[in-house]
Formats: C-alpha cells, sequence, structure tokens
C-alpha cells in the first residue's frame, strides 16, 4: 500500500509519469521496425576468392587452405571455419564467438586476406567480404524485359542503372543479377601458331598488361596557356588488341593475331530467366539490418517510376514479388 499512499502524496508526478509512459508508447510503435522475424545476429564473415578457370583442387590447395591457415592465427575470437571450393570459386566462413566486435573481426580478416594475396597465384584478385546477416532476406524481386534489347545489355544496365538508383534506400543490399549474360573480353590462343613463332601464352599475357594502360602524364605549358597531356594507350575496340606486338622472333614482329584471336563475347551463361517466354533479368532486394520491411518496399515503389521513365526506348521494369503484402497482413 505504500505506492498508493505515495501516488496520493504526489499526484502531480504520477501524472506526468503516465503522460510520458503514453507518450513513449505512442512513439515506440511508429519507429519499431515491422517484419516477420526479429533481428537476429549472428557473428559470420564469409570471404569468396574467385579464379575463373581454376579447378576445383588447385583452388583448394592454392587458395582455401592458405586462407583457412593464415585466418585462423592471425584473427581473434574465432569459433570455427567452414569452407567450400568450387570451380574457381572458394567460399570461406569465419564463425565468431557471440561476444565479439564484428567490425573489429572483420577489419582483421580483410587485414589478413590483403597481406596473403602475394602469396596467392599470379593474377588473384582481392576478396569480397561480406557480413552475413541472418536477417538479410528478399524482400522485392523486379524483373527486366524488352523487346528491343538483348540479354547482355539488359544485365548490364541492372547492374550498373538500376542498382545504383536503388541504393539510396537505406537498409538493403543488391546482389548481382539473375539471367542474362556479363561481357568478357577474351583471347583465344592458338598452340600450334604459339609453337611455330615460339611464343608463351606468358608473353601473350605479359604484352596485354603492358600495353594496354591508361597513364597519368600532367600538363604542358605553351605560351601562355596550360595543357593536359594524355598518354592513353588503351584501344578504344576490342579489336585492335589484334595489333598488339608481342616480341621480335628472327627480326620478325610477332603479334597478336598471329598467335590469337580477341573478341568481345561474354561469359558462360549458368542462369537464364524468362518473362512470358522473353529472356529477362531478375532484380532482388534484400533486407539488412534492423530496418522495416514496410519502408523498405514503400520506397523501392516510390522509385519505380523515375527509374521507368529513365530507361531507353523498349526496357521495362515490372514488380513481380512484395513480401511486405505479407508483413502488412
Amino acid at each position: 500500500m505504500w505506492i498508493v499512499r505515495l501516488a496520493l502524496r504526489r499526484p502531480y508526478t504520477f501524472v506526468v509519469a503516465a503522460m510520458l509512459v503514453m507518450i513513449m508508447g505512442v512513439v515506440t510503435i511508429f519507429r519499431t521496425p515491422t517484419d516477420i522475424f526479429p533481428n537476429v545476429d549472428i557473428p559470420v564473415v564469409s570471404v569468396v576468392w574467385t579464379y575463373t578457370g581454376l579447378s576445383t583442387e588447385e583452388m583448394e590447395r592454392q587458395i582455401t587452405t592458405f586462407s583457412e591457415f593464415s585466418t585462423s592465427f592471425a584473427v581473434s575470437n574465432i569459433k570455427k571455419i567452414e569452407s567450400q571450393t568450387l570451380n574457381g570459386i572458394a567460399v570461406i566462413k569465419i564463425y565468431f564467438q557471440p561476444d565479439v566486435d564484428i567490425a573489429s573481426a572483420t577489419a582483421q580478416v580483410t587485414g589478413v586476406a590483403q597481406t596473403i594475396l602475394r602469396r596467392m597465384p599470379p593474377g588473384t584478385t582481392p576478396p569480397f567480404i561480406v557480413r552475413y546477416n541472418a536477417s538479410s532476406v528478399p524482400i522485392l524481386q523486379m524483373s527486366l524485359s524488352s523487346d528491343r534489347h538483348s540479354e547482355s545489355e539488359l544485365y548490364d544496365y541492372g547492374i550498373y542503372r538500376v542498382r545504383q538508383q536503388l541504393a539510396v534506400v537505406q537498409g538493403t543490399t543488391f546482389p548481382l543479377p539473375y539471367g542474362g549474360s556479363s561481357r568478357q573480353v577474351t583471347v583465344d590462343l592458338d598452340p600450334e601458331k604459339l609453337r611455330a613463332y615460339r611464343v608463351a601464352p606468358q608473353d601473350v599475357n605479359a604484352a596485354i598488361n603492358a600495353q594496354n594502360l591508361t597513364l597519368p602524364t600532367g600538363t604542358a605549358k605553351i605560351g601562355d596557356r596550360e595543357y593536359s597531356i594524355s598518354m592513353n594507350s588503351s584501344p578504344p575496340a576490342v579489336s585492335m588488341l589484334n595489333d598488339v606486338p608481342i616480341k621480335q622472333v628472327d627480326g620478325r614482329t610477332i603479334f597478336i593475331r598471329d598467335v590469337a584471336q580477341v573478341r568481345d563475347g561474354f561469359a558462360v551463361q549458368t542462369q537464364v530467366v524468362r518473362e512470358n517466354g522473353r529472356r529477362g533479368v531478375l532484380l532482388t532486394v534484400l533486407k539488412n539490418g534492423n530496418s522495416s520491411t514496410l519502408e523498405i518496399a514503400q520506397r523501392v515503389k516510390e522509385l519505380l517510376p523515375t527509374i521507368q521513365a529513365a530507361m531507353p526506348e523498349g526496357m521495362k521494369i515490372q514488380l513481380i514479388t512484395d513480401q511486405s503484402k505479407f508483413v502488412e497482413a
């Protein structure tokens, strides 16, 4: 009964406290994210190594094993490490202790990956390091289609334009588009011509890397004016790479076209997306962190008319899956 007597002695204090509870309750209702699942914070960092053309055995021997070994002794608070190696891809998942500072752990993993990069096979690119979050689920899916543009054009527009316009929506992650074909410049070597001209594949690779550069050169002062000097040796057309000289053999200059053929093509397509019988591209919007599914879906829908208006003629974007309807219901 002491609380009743206290309330009778200090009525204004309890009235103010009740009003604060009511106000804070209303504010919390409007600010609490609406979603299906709560935020699940699992401290996992994934390291993705890619080396196109390297077999699974070589990826495991040259990249996966050494990366696991280096990470295990240079990064602290590790609970366990799992890895999966495929042809040209190695995915290493690093599980940390529950009380770890995930930002510091990610920085340690990044530092180790950059340090061991020189130990990897020549041409290995830095890995893609991403923080895993169980709350990152697809909430929207959009199709990109056209009756005038090719699959490669749809893929390029989706990855370079649409994703850039939607990146302003807070709390979203955009994976690579599904379907389409990504551009790839290929150098097809002829083994018989290589032997005939006494040229090694490394010579072709070195010639292309050495003569396909854009280097800063500074300025030149002529009279009372100062001009920017450009020494851009990058060919404007892919076919011009065939005219790159490799080396001299018996007094004759050997060009790329003598032992290989450079062509502007596409990587091997492993995914196909169809919309009403026509091939297209599928774009997915993922939610991450404590963001609200309803808020993300609303902001993306508001941007779709602007994105559609900026698209080339004949190309259209359409919303096909909306998880926010189920969340709202």
